[in-house]
Formats: structure tokens, C-alpha cells, sequence
């Protein structure tokens, strides 16, 4: 089984040189046409040439003799080619014998058609209108080419093979380059995975890409591996956790009516009304859970109607009111006057959204502070935004406040909670469709905003 990088190499280098011989060959192939029509141009020329000088000598000389036009033949022997003087009779005047240039050693070297085919042509010599006599020009190739003209197309030849092969060296180079940068990342990929897969949780794609895909693979991998390790956590602590909000209500009940059954303590209505709060708050946890598991299973029935979200909140702000004053802690609310904040939803599980995030800004924001509640609109939606000046959350934890069970820093963990309630929203507004921003800094405070849908 092939590795990655050596696939991609492999196929950039097959398309390279696929794509290099097909430009080879095509630029050869229009090299050659073009240049057998420029000879083909030259040689039409020549005929011309020799032509219109015989026109010339019978005009000069008004007749044709044995020696008429005869100095042509050496240029015509070197050109590889024989020539033919007749009368107007078409009796030979004087002629070159084919077989002298037959065995010329780079006609044997020319790659034309029906080379060692004689073949000759015959053109009319007319002077005044009237023709005077005829030449043959004969070869033994459709097209004649000197040594020079050989010399040239083969150096053409060389230069298209050698820039051949300089392109596929170069295009081998940046396609190894190219492997590399695609593989590397690929492959920790593949090896992160791997390591997940086996449960280890604590790996990390480290190297960055150029490449934005990539780039997104390697931070995707990344936040995967950091929510399996939390899940992992959590899982572990899963139990512990729920044994533990379990366990301490049923000790403070079991400790107490020992206690009062031994006679320890007194049976008051003061004590009965403590146990009874303890009980109480069992069954919360116990509802909580019991919610909880329902929006998991999306069992959980929603009643949607037209919900007056500044109602809505007006409503939960004087509620909590008085806690908050008991707290010593300046509860604000405002909505603009004049515009309507209408949404679709479940009024009841609205109204528990609004509730458990007031709760929560109360609990963890210190005497003499600020809590306020604000809505307002933009373009698409109506927004609501719930902020504290608390002691804040933070930045490792804040990923994961809408986990179930989480409570991260030491201060949360010690305050009273059970980590359920902003699963709960979350998962509320996840069926309105709506969309929850936290934006927190340590020691500084909270702000929770939420966007529904016009």
C-alpha cells in the first residue's frame, strides 16, 4: 500500500510527463509543418527562379545552344536536384543524369517523403507570350533540404527534447514540493486520528498549512481532540458527580432523623422546614436530569405561540427583585420603548431560559454589584443580553459551559449548582433556533447574549 506523499508524487509526475510529451510532440509537429511549407515555399521560389533565367537567355541570345543556361548545373548539383534543358519540340537541349546525385551522402540523412523516388516537373519557358522550350527540374525527394537546413530542423529538435526534460526535472522538483506540503498534513492528520481512536486524547496537530482546507482540518482536529478529552473527563466524573449531588441531600436527611430519633436534636417545625427545603432541592436535581434526558431523547412537548419577549423578562427581573436586593446588587432592565420583541416560542421554556440565566448572574456576581437585562433589535433579530460584573469565567472553561455537569472554577464548583442549567438553555433555544454568545474575562464578569429570529 502506497503512502500518500509517494501517490501524489507519483500521479503529479505521470500528468507531468504526459502533459510534457503531448506539448513535445505537438510543438514538434508544428515545427516540422511550418518548416516543410517554408522549404516548400523556397523550392517553388527556385523553380521560379530558374524559370524566369531561362526567359532571360532566349531573350538575349534568341535561340538555344548546347551550352545554354549549362552553368546552372553546379548550383543545381549542390542543391541535390538535376535540370533539363528542351526546345520548344520537347527535344532535349542539354540535360544532368539523376544518378550523379542519387548516392549523395545527406540525401540519406533528409527524413522527407519518397526520398530515392525520382520524380521531376516540367515548366513551360515562354517569352512574349510564346513558348520557346521547357525545363524539367527533378529530385529525388518531394522536398530538398541542404545540409544547413538539416542542421537546423535537427538543433529545433534537440532543443524541444532538451527543454523536455529541464521542464519535467523542474515540474519532478515542485511536485515532490507540492506532495510534501499536501502529505505532511494529511498524515499527522491520519496520525491523530489514529491516536484518538485509541483513546489518547491529549495529542495535538501542531503543524500549521498554507493551505486553508488544511489549515481548517488541522484546528477541527485540534477542537475534537480537546472536546474527547473532556468528554473522556467527563464521563469519568459523570458518576462521581451525580452520586455525590445525589448523596449529600439523602446525608443531610439521614444524619438529621437519626439525630431526632435518638433525640439528639428536637423535632422543631424550624428543623422540619430545613429538611424539607433539602428535599426540595433532591427533587429539582432530580427534575433537572429528568428535563435534561428529555431534550436529549427530543421528547420533550413545545407549546410555540407568540411570545412578548420584553413581558417575558420585565416579569422574571421583578421576581428576582428582591433577591437581589437582599444582596445588596443593582438589578437593571431595559427595552426600547416603541418597537415590538415578538418571537415564536414556548412561553414556559422561555421563561426558564430567562430564569436560569438571572439566577446564575445573581449567584456569582458579589455584593454591591451590577446585573442587567436588555433587549433591543437589528436587522434580523431580537436580541437579549443578560450581564453581571461577577467573577467571570474563565477562557479554559468557557468552551464548555453548555456541557452537562460542568462547573469549572474552583469558586463555581463551591457555589451552589449542579452544572445542569445552562445545558438546559442551551438546549431550550437549540429548538427555537435561536443562537447563545458568551463573552466573559475573569474577575471582570459575564455577558450571556441570545439571538432569536424576527
Amino acid at each position: 500500500m502506497l503512502t500518500i506523499k509517494r501517490k501524489l508524487s507519483i500521479l503529479f509526475i505521470v500528468c507531468s510527463i504526459a502533459a510534457i510529451a503531448l506539448s513535445m510532440f505537438f510543438v514538434n509537429v508544428t515545427i516540422s509543418n511550418k518548416f516543410n511549407e517554408y522549404m516548400v515555399e523556397i523550392q517553388n521560389k527556385r523553380y521560379e527562379r530558374i524559370v524566369s533565367y531561362f526567359q532571360q537567355l532566349y531573350k538575349k541570345d534568341k535561340k538555344w545552344t548546347k551550352s545554354s543556361g549549362i552553368e546552372i548545373m553546379h548550383e543545381a548539383y549542390m542543391g541535390n536536384y538535376c535540370v533539363t534543358l528542351l526546345d520548344k519540340n520537347k527535344k532535349v537541349v542539354w540535360g544532368m543524369n539523376p544518378a550523379d546525385i542519387k548516392y549523395r551522402i545527406h540525401l540519406e540523412n533528409m527524413k522527407v517523403k519518397n526520398k530515392g523516388v525520382y520524380s521531376s516537373k516540367r515548366f513551360p519557358i515562354k517569352v512574349s507570350g510564346e513558348i520557346v522550350g521547357y525545363t524539367d527540374i527533378g529530385q529525388y525527394s518531394s522536398l530538398l533540404m541542404s545540409e544547413d537546413d538539416l542542421s537546423f530542423k535537427n538543433s529545433v529538435n534537440k532543443s524541444i527534447i532538451l527543454s523536455g526534460i529541464v521542464a519535467l526535472v523542474i515540474v519532478m522538483i515542485i511536485s515532490l514540493y507540492f506532495s510534501r506540503e499536501f502529505a505532511i498534513p494529511i498524515k499527522q492528520a491520519a496520525d491523530m486520528s489514529v491516536n484518538l481512536s485509541k483513546g489518547n486524547f491529549h495529542t495535538k496537530y501542531g503543524e500549521k498549512s498554507t493551505i486553508e482546507e488544511l489549515e481548517n482540518l488541522r484546528k477541527s482536529m485540534n477542537i475534537l481532540a480537546e472536546k474527547l478529552s473532556f468528554q473522556d473527563d467527563l464521563r469519568k466524573r459523570l458518576v462521581s458527580d451525580i452520586s455525590h449531588e445525589i448523596r449529600t441531600p439523602l446525608n443531610v436527611l439521614e444524619n438529621n432523623f437519626e439525630a431526632m430519633i435518638d433525640g439528639v436534636v428536637p423535632v422543631t417545625k424550624e428543623k422540619l422546614i430545613y429538611l424539607n427545603e433539602e428535599v426540595i432541592r433532591f427533587g429539582k436535581l432530580l427534575n433537572n436530569l429528568n428535563t435534561l434526558k428529555e431534550f436529549e431523547d427530543q421528547s420533550m412537548k413545545m407549546n410555540f405561540k407568540m411570545v412578548d419577549l420584553a413581558k417575558l423578562a420585565a416579569e422574571i427581573c421583578s421576581d428576582f427583585q428582591m433577591e437581589a436586593e437582599s444582596k445588596n446588587i443593582d438589578m437593571g432592565f431595559t427595552a426600547a420603548k416603541g418597537y415590538k420583541y415578538i418571537v415564536r416560542g414556548d412561553e414556559d421554556k422561555l421563561r426558564q431560559v430567562f430564569i436560569n440565566l438571572l439566577s446564575n448572574a445573581i449567584k456569582f456576581t458579589q455584593p454591591g454589584g451590577e446585573v442587567a437585562v436588555k433587549l433591543y433589535l437589528d436587522s434580523k433579530n431580537v436580541n437579549v443580553e443578560v450581564t453581571d460584573n461577577g467573577i467571570g469565567i474563565s477562557n479554559e472553561d468557557l468552551p464548555f459551559i453548555f456541557e452537562r455537569l460542568y462547573r469549572g472554577d474552583k469558586s463555581r464548583h463551591k457555589s451552589e449548582g449542579n452544572g445542569i442549567g445552562l445545558t438546559i438553555v442551551k438546549n431550550i433555544l437549540d429548538l427555537h433556533n435561536a443562537e447563545i454568545d458568551v463573552d466573559s474575562e475573569y474577575g471582570r464578569g459575564t455577558s450571556f447574549k441570545i439571538s432569536f429570529k424576527k
